[in-house]
């Protein structure tokens, strides 16, 4: 059975770090009021550079450590809300930077889910034969559509980007997954509207406010706890896979909060729970690939062991994937 194995991790932050005690200096919070409701403890923030620099550099440390040329790449698949451009795609850019002339290479939204969304792209390119291997990435600069002064929002955000190499398999890989989107719920998590004014239509908007990350904390919060929770539980009894065979939940960097109760209702220990919000904050599409990246490094997985990957962001949108882990550094 063909399958799609990850062969290769990578992430890229920027050097700069803000601490929450930092922050308690641009606006009214304070490090105790952060972390007892986040878990978060500094952020990663641009000096500058912009979501495509990180994007390239995760494209070339997975390379590197996947022992692949750019020129045999076939995909590129790079989630984002960030992207330096309206057009052109990310992908685009990663791809004449790598020289991965060969490659078909575009970008997906999902919000916080987009890597995971990005992946089961690749899974499904990989499956039909239609490309042999693919390099996913999820890159952001949360930072630039943060408002500073709202500190609801501005406490919970940090820039990076995380991915992967992956490529056709016939030993297990990816076992199942779920996609889900709730519509209805898409006005609880906005950012970047864009309005109709043109030389027909004079549209008067406060730019300022549709520009910035809008976000109803509790109802994401609900959403996060009951309905990724349940599509876990679906993935994981599809897949024939009890949580004690699990050796790491690998969740989207939220809050600390919502992983503690996802895994108290799953009855998989917190330890199983992977977490780094405390030194990244929510970096959206790019949390899951950077915290499967440092699981990698630090040499917690190896190959055969059971992951489960699950995100949420934005739409409201949902994925959850059970799979096997395969390193070569």
């Amino acid at each position: 059975m063909i399958t799609t194995r990850i062969i290769s991790t990578g992430a890229c932050v920027p050097e700069q770090v803000i601490t929450n005690d930092d922050l308690s200096k641009i606006v009214d919070t304070s490090d105790e009021w952060i972390t007892q409701r986040t878990g978060i403890k500094r952020r990663h923030i641009s000096a500058g550079e912009n979501t495509s620099y990180f994007a390239i550099n995760t494209a070339r440390q997975v390379l590197e450590r996947a022992e692949v040329s750019a020129e045999d790449v076939d995909l590129i698949i790079v989630a984002s809300v960030t992207a330096d451009y309206g057009t052109p795609s990310l992908a685009c850019m990663v791809q004449k930077e790598i020289g991965a002339v060969n490659a078909v290479a575009f970008d997906v939204n999902a919000a916080c889910s987009g890597f995971m969304f990005a992946l089961s792209i690749a899974d499904k390119y990989i499956k039909t034969g239609m490309y042999e291997n693919a390099i996913v990435i999820g890159a952001e600069t949360l930072s630039k559509i943060v408002d500073w002064k709202d500190r609801s929002t501005c406490v919970l955000f940090g820039d990076g980007s995380g991915g992967a190499y992956v490529e056709k398999s016939e030993d297990e890989g990816i076992l199942k997954e779920e996609l889900g989107a709730k519509g209805e719920l898409w006005d609880i998590l906005t950012q970047g509207y864009v309005g109709c004014s043109n030389a027909f239509n004079e549209e008067q908007l406060e730019k300022d406010n549709l520009w910035y990350v809008n976000m109803d904390g509790r109802a994401v919060f609900k959403f996060a706890t009951k309905a990724v929770t349940k599509s876990i539980e679906r993935v994981m009894e599809s897949a024939g896979v009890k949580p004690e065979e699990i050796k790491y939940v690998v969740p989207h960097q939220a809050n600390a909060r919502i992983v503690d109760i996802i895994s108290r209702k799953l009855g998989i220990s917190n330890e199983k729970c992977y977490r780094n919000m405390a030194e990244y904050g929510n970096t959206s599409s790019a949390s899951i690939p950077i915290v499967l990246n440092e699981l990698n490094e630090k040499g917690l997985i190896e190959r055969g062991d059971k992951l489960l990957l699950t995100g949420f962001g934005g739409g409201m949108t949902h994925f959850v994937v059970n799979g096997y882990q395969k390193i070569l550094y």
